[in-house]
């Protein structure tokens, strides 16, 4: 597959490397010679320094013969100018851009985007995906993670081990006899900073967090046998009003009710703004590093604290200080990689990446045939592949047992019928079947080949 990536930020950069991993042929364009040196030093992907919108730059990008185009530059403006050349001049088949401005979401304005005019097939908004992420959060509380998988058949769930959680230092190959009631698969583990997908004779320590799927309808018991009996939020703080904050209130007051809402927006302007548009939402024009400001919001009886301003330093501390005032949980923004291992150590468990599920999000559109979605764990450390067992596919009708699966693959479920089947080693996969697969980051093309699911992106 050939692909052009317009942008080579934290966004381009992650799906060029992702892709290239592919053995896909990929070219990156972009403005900053800087981040194009870095493309080509680290990713095995062309980079071409120039603007995106340029038809003599696609062209050099090889854009007669490529297959899509993805362009998350800064500037929406020139990610759809990119997409609209790359249709008009290259036919090129497949366009996704990202689009921050919410104004062009607008279903008054969605002929705009039609294929008589400016043809984009897949608009990514980082802002509403965010929300989304922090809503679902939000509704399955004791989580740091969570993924609906299947159509909302299954669960994908990460929590933190705390000393309540009687499922510690026991070998997961005996949680089954020892805890009859937890049908879970326990699909991965982050401790002390290392990623691991664990053995049968691992086991979970009080701080690890832990990754697991589960069927929805035994989300809840699961979340109580990690000790985790957390009621749903129903004081909310949001400290910013961006967009990302706006898209957020609005989110939550369309999926809940009775829910007591307040935002901490420092620019007055902003703040003014908010208190136009939103009804029942308590407007505070301060900084939400102000101790006083915290005390007059009564932060000590609010049950979720959201950061997501501008800044990731800003979001932390805020948290931080959410925490020590005795706020339940804290969920902040944070962009910087360079925190990920921070916030574990912090305290700050159920943390957000607009980053990885921006790339998350552009992922589970580029494959397509028998893949159903695919989603990241971790960022790139591993992922859930969803996927239609063909009847070609080379394991078909054979015990599990005797099929031969590359490292570090495993079939954790299969949906058959409306059954949800968490397999064993005697189960098969038949034709038809709805299989949930997880990956390491490098075993997705064989899992490809091995249900012979080849990839249409048109």
């Amino acid at each position: 597959m050939r692909v052009i990536i317009c942008g080579a930020g934290q966004v381009g950069f992650s799906i060029a490397a992702y892709l290239a991993r592919e053995n896909n042929d990929v070219t990156v364009i972009d403005q900053s010679p800087e981040m194009i040196a870095r493309v080509n030093m680290e990713v095995d992907a062309i980079g071409i320094v120039g603007s995106a919108c340029s038809p003599d730059v696609l062209n050099a990008a090889g854009a007669r013969d490529a297959d899509m185009i993805i362009a998350v530059t800064q500037n929406d403006e020139v990610n759809m100018v990119a997409c609209q050349v790359a249709h008009s001049l290259f036919n090129v088949p497949k366009k996704i851009a990202r689009i921050r401005d919410q104004v062009f979401r607008n279903p008054q304005w969605a002929n705009l985007f039609s294929r008589s005019h400016m043809p984009i097939d897949v608009i990514i908004s980082p802002e509403v995906e965010v929300a989304q992420a922090v809503d679902i959060r939000l509704s399955v509380p004791g989580t740091t993670t969570v993924t609906p998988l299947a159509d909302g058949k299954l669960y994908l769930c990460g929590v933190i081990c705390e000393d309540n959680c009687p499922l510690v230092n026991t070998q997961l190959n005996q949680l089954p006899e020892l805890f009859p009631d937890m049908s879970a698969r326990i699909v991965a583990i982050v401790r002390d900073g290392r990623r691991f997908i664990p053995k049968g004779n691992d086991q979970m320590y009080v701080g690890d967090e832990v990754f697991f799927l589960t069927e929805t309808s035994l989300l809840k018991r699961i979340l109580v046998s990690f000790g985790h009996e957390e009621n749903k939020a129903r004081n909310i703080i949001v400290v910013g009003g961006g967009n990302i904050g706006l898209s957020l209130v609005k989110k939550i007051q369309n999926s809940n009710e009775n829910i007591n809402l307040k935002i901490i927006e420092q620019n007055t302007e902003r703040a003014i703004y908010l208190s136009e548009i939103l009804e029942d939402v308590l407007i505070l024009n301060a900084s939400g590093l102000d101790r006083q400001i915290l005390e007059e919001a009564n932060i000590s009886d609010v049950d979720t604290l959201i950061a997501v301003t501008e800044d990731d330093e800003t979001n932390i501390l805020v948290s931080l200080l959410a925490r020590q005032y005795g706020c339940e949980r804290v969920i902040p923004l944070v962009n910087k990689e360079a925190y990920n291992s921070l916030t574990g150590t912090l305290g700050l468990g159920a943390v957000v990446s607009p980053k990885a599920i921006t790339v998350s999000t552009i992922m589970r559109h580029v494959r397509r045939g028998r893949i159903r979605a695919v989603h990241n764990i971790l960022g790139d450390f591993a992922e859930i592949i969803e996927i239609t067992a063909s009847e070609s596919s080379s394991i078909l009708n054979r015990q599990l047992c005797d099929v031969d699966l590359p490292k570090n693959v495993y079939i954790f479920a299969i949906i058959r019928d409306e059954e949800i089947i968490l397999p064993d080693a005697k189960s098969s996969v038949k034709k038809g079947d709805h299989v949930v697969i997880l990956a390491a980051r490098d075993q997705a093309v064989k899992v490809e080949k091995i249900f012979s699911a080849q990839v249409d992106i048109f």
